[in-house]
């Protein structure tokens, strides 16, 4: 078959309708275009039956089969596909040419089962002439794969160098023993099984089992064997499947952390909403107590555990990457030299301190204020992993991360970032513990010295941000914490940061929508404290139900409630009927974008649990804000 692709032009369709090699058209959803006879032969079906169909349901294959992956990095790369695979669906083995192009795909086919097999027995027959002296030394001796010659009896004949990179011996150390010597226990057994069918059948087997590295070290490699009758000898090669065991082990560690964050999520928002009720009922218990009474003495102290307990809830939120973050193109050197003023006092007199700032520094874009509280909850911990001192070094530099890099790591994307290595000449860590580090609650301290949540808060910031963290860690030698942090290409100079409005009432009009009830009860107690006046609803149906005729200055709600209206959803449906309206959200469950194509900076919100005082500036700055609080996130 030619390498260059045919056109279905005109005369084209009569010309492949009669020849034996079966074709057929794709368009880009993948549906068939075109068939000629051969290939509606090979599908047992009509060609107009095929026209229309997805390959996918008439074959019966999995969308992610390996087609479609040679297929789609065709499209990619503009080349054709040339390929020879099974299908189990047809039965057989198939010489493939797929040729990509605008509109869709087209495929030429051949089925080469026959030509295989005598392919394979003449295989046979000449790896049985080559047991008796031919092997090929050159790809014997420069082969990356590891490559045995083995008797009946399982005794290594014969071993490539690859030996000694993947398993750690040289062949003259196993050439002459058996192969159940290196092999892992478990394995045993069933290569045993692999070499008896071999034997029997006299076909190409492939399989997976471990082996012993040298230096104790298990190591998974996939065979691919035939045996030789005539020599009595198995012939294997064998790739080195170790990396990418670990790098789906390391899929699956990042899967697992995110399921874990959406647990920890999910949990953190109901607290936050038990806490809003505690610490506003708190709060105005205060105002009807005298702070130096007995009963407010014990009132400061529940009032200081349930704000602890909201700072836990902020954590575990910032684990499951379900914080309130304000990204911002910052300065690193700045806010780490800034933040390394301040470590003296956390490190202690026994830890020395070394800074390292790249000049010409990239700008981030990342939340400075959770960068400083992440720097220092590193430094802290790596202060406790020095108990009997050390060094703590924290560095700066510009790094690209490129296509390699984030195909080892499924949670990275290739591209530019600031790094933040913060390194320290501790303990360090085993492979073990590094597995757990980041799982929220996981800690190595002793009962009482820590939360558990320090690192995992850490991680979720990194990972909300859009970067990548790396752990490097080796028992006896010290832990070096990598932080990623992606690159600001924008031209904007750093915000400023506004000063904080006073903490004052009012006498506007505020519409209250909050679906717990309790909660509600607490924030309208607040509200006329402050001397506002307050319209409460339960949902958004009865909120815009309160709308019209009533004169309300600020639209105070929940995002997520019971009903088919959300937080954002009823703001703009309010804006429409009030197109004066303020609007400020609250949320025990904050996301970075409320809406499509809003960002927090476009929004007015204030997250749970709050105090009285948090409460009363937020709706200042709303109310006497110049520009409408809810426009944002009303469109």
């Amino acid at each position: 078959m030619s390498d260059q692709p045919l056109e279905l032009g005109a005369g084209a369709g009569d010309i492949l309708a009669h020849i034996s090699v079966g074709c057929f058209a794709l368009d880009n959803d993948w549906r068939f275009t075109y068939a000629n006879t051969a290939a509606a032969r090979t599908f047992g079906s009509e060609i107009a039956e095929l026209v229309g169909q997805s390959v996918f349901d008439r074959l019966r294959i999995a969308p992610d089969n390996p087609f479609q992956a040679r297929y789609l990095a065709s499209k990619q790369s503009g080349e054709p596909a040339i390929f020879t695979a099974y299908s189990e669906n047809l039965g057989g083995w198939f010489e493939i040419r797929g040729y990509p192009h605008p509109t869709g795909y087209t495929v030429f086919f051949r089925d080469v089962t026959d030509e295989r097999s005598a392919h394979l027995a003449a295989l046979e027959r000449e790896r049985a002439i080559a047991a008796a002296g031919a092997i090929n030394q050159r790809i014997f001796e420069t082969s990356v794969d590891l490559i045995l010659v083995v008797d009946r009896k399982g005794t290594f004949i014969r071993v490539s160098p690859s030996s000694l990179a993947i398993l750690g011996y040289r062949p003259d150390e196993l050439i002459g023993h058996s192969a159940a010597e290196t092999l892992y226990p478990e394995d045993l057994e069933s290569t045993r099984q692999e070499l008896r069918l071999a034997r029997r059948g006299k076909a190409m087997r492939n399989f997976e089992c471990r082996y012993i590295h040298k230096d104790g070290r298990i190591v998974t490699l996939a065979w691919t064997g035939v045996w030789s009758e005539p020599e009595q000898q198995h012939f294997f090669i064998g790739r080195d499947m170790t990396e990418r065991i670990a790098a789906e082990e390391r899929l699956r560690h990042a899967q697992r952390l995110e399921a874990v964050g959406q647990l920890t999520g999910g949990i953190a928002h109901d607290f936050n909403n038990l806490l809003g009720i505690i610490i506003g009922n708190l709060d105005l218990m205060r105002d009807a107590i005298a702070p130096d009474s007995a009963a407010g003495q014990f009132l400061k102290e529940v009032l200081e555990a349930a704000l602890r307990g909201a700072e836990l809830t902020s954590r575990l939120l910032a684990f499951a990457r379900r914080q309130q973050l304000r990204p911002g193109r910052a300065d690193v050197n700045a806010l780490v030299g800034g933040t390394a003023k301040l470590l003296g006092r956390v490190l202690g007199e026994n830890v020395g301190f070394d800074l390292h700032l790249k000049e010409d520094l990239w700008p981030a874009r990342v939340d400075s204020a959770q960068l400083e509280a992440a720097i220092t909850n590193l430094a802290t911990n790596a202060r406790d992993a020095m108990s009997k001192g050390g060094m703590l070094i924290v560095r700066t530099t510009n790094s690209h991360l490129d296509e390699a890099f984030a195909a080892e790591h499924a949670d990275v994307a290739a591209g530019d970032y600031v790094l933040i290595e913060v390194c320290d000449t501790g303990a360090g860590m085993s492979e073990e513990i590094q597995a757990h580090i980041f799982e929220p609650f996981f800690s190595t301290k002793h009962a009482g010295k820590g939360s558990g949540l320090g690192l995992s808060m850490v991680y979720g910031f990194v990972k909300q941000s859009g970067g990548h963290i790396g752990v490097y860690s080796e028992p006896g030698k010290g832990t070096c914490i990598r932080l990623y942090l992606p690159r600001d290409t924008s031209a904007a100079a750093p915000a400023a940061i506004a000063e904080a409005a006073e903490a004052r009432g009012g006498h506007e009009t505020i519409l209250v929508v909050e679906d717990n009830a309790r909660l509600r009860r607490v924030v309208v107690r607040q509200l006329a404290d402050l001397g506002y006046t307050i319209i409460e609803a339960e949902d958004a149906a009865s909120a815009l139900a309160a709308i019209p005729g009533a004169k309300i200055d600020l639209l105070l709600t929940d995002i997520v409630m019971p009903g088919a209206l959300m937080g954002p959803d009823l703001a703009r449906e309010a804006l429409a009927l009030a197109p004066g309206l303020k609007v400020l959200f609250t949320s025990g469950y904050p996301q970075t974008r409320l809406t499509e194509g809003q960002g927090p900076e476009d929004i007015k919100l204030l997250s749970k649990p709050y105090r009285k005082q948090d409460l009363a500036r937020a709706l200042r700055e709303a109310l006497d804000g110049g520009q409408d609080a809810g426009r944002g996130a009303a469109g």
